[in-house]
């Protein structure tokens, strides 16, 4: 099957991107400047990102709260209108089936899944509908990420008014003329603003914000470095249907009253692990000698196997080698010396609290 294509993907051919496949779309990997320039003009100005691969879904109708409370550990009816929540799909034993975006706006909700697991979030939906709801999969609009201190200055700039505007808030803002919903979100630890627009206005949109001195396009090789340095999950890395949220460092993805509760799939083995500490724990992992380590590699402790390196690579604000992998609990202390083993090479890498970078976020 040949990949999709974004409404952006001419846009990304124009400006000399490099093309991958990803998740069943052609997407753009690098620009000419490349991953690390990409990665620290995001973190010094502004990075603009084709994010339009993921799927976005309105959900409405009045059994729309309930029916995403059966999938999910989130308490829906405390979503307040214009706000946003980080969420989890879970299955039954307490394990990730993706994370998702919740934002109540006006009469809907609205969710934005990854790429790589939408089939499988929309059939999830689907299974669960019921008369009282109705779903739309919005395949008419783009979604544009621009992520970086200087984010909101490009958008202010172009006629955006952000007054009062502030992170995992949702809003209809005016960009440039162009109507847009506009989330203060994105996965890069910055401050930064998640777009969606009419899928016939992206390009110019795009366009627009390239235009702008502080903006530099990024395509998914930042954005895979910068979430990593920010300790941010990645289904399929981080997240998976053996992992929970307790191991993964995401007990604030569930609510109050759904712990209280115990209704949501996988509570069982979920709460003991909330209660009793889960038996391995995500950490950050610098490597010493200069030297990254990769996914996969295992990692050992007095010649132990204790874990497992979930994403590894360069992290150019560091300017060394970082990664992210489960430990067991008792040695996911910052500072604990362990080793990384991959085809029989061994690096040494030190325990290291997360995020790598600290998260910028604008809160008030």
């Amino acid at each position: 099957m040949e990949p999709r294509r974004t409404p952006l993907y001419d846009f990304h051919l124009a400006h000399g991107a490099r093309m991958v496949p990803f998740a069943g779309w052609d997407m753009p990997v690098q620009y000419a400047d490349g991953i690390k320039a990409e990665h620290l003009a995001t973190r010094a100005a502004a990075g603009l990102f084709d994010v339009s691969h993921m799927a976005q879904v309105s959900l409405s109708g009045p059994g729309a709260g309930a029916m995403l409370e059966r999938l999910t550990p989130t308490d829906i009816d405390a979503i307040a209108d214009g706000r946003v929540r980080y969420s989890l799909f879970l299955n039954d034993q307490g394990g990730v089936l993706d994370d998702l975006m919740i934002a109540r706006h006006g009469n809907q909700l609205q969710l934005v899944v990854n790429a790589g697991r939408a089939d499988h979030d929309i059939g999830l939906l689907r299974a669960s509908l019921d008369e009282s709801v109705t779903m739309e999969v919005r395949t008419d609009l783009a979604l544009l990420a621009l992520q970086g201190p200087s984010a909101a200055a490009v958008l202010q700039r172009l006629g955006a008014d952000l007054d009062g505007f502030v992170f995992m808030q949702i809003r209809d803002i005016s960009i440039a003329g162009i109507a847009c919903t506009v989330t203060r979100s994105g996965y890069t630890g910055e401050d930064g603003f998640e777009i969606s627009v009419p899928a016939e206005h992206a390009s110019k949109l795009a366009a627009l914000l390239a235009d702008d001195a502080d903006v530099t396009l990024a395509g998914l090789g930042a954005r895979d470095t910068l979430r990593m340095e920010a300790g941010l999950p990645l289904w399929g890395h981080e997240l998976d249907e053996t992992i929970n949220p307790v191991a993964a460092g995401l007990r604030f993805a569930l609510s109050k009253r759904r712990r209280e509760a115990s209704d949501f799939p996988g509570a069982g083995p979920i709460m003991t692990d909330w209660t009793d500490g889960a038996s391995r724990l995500l950490t950050g992992l610098l490597p010493q000698g200069g030297r990254p380590v990769r996914d996969g590699a295992e990692l050992t402790h007095e010649g132990t196997i204790i874990g497992k390196v979930t994403s590894g690579g360069f992290a150019p604000t560091l300017d060394a080698p970082a990664a992210l992998g489960f430990v067991d609990a008792a040695l996911a202390v910052p500072g604990t010396e362990l080793t990384a083993v991959s085809r029989g090479r061994e690096t040494p890498v030190m325990t290291a609290a997360l995020p790598l970078v600290p998260h910028r976020y604008v809160r008030s």
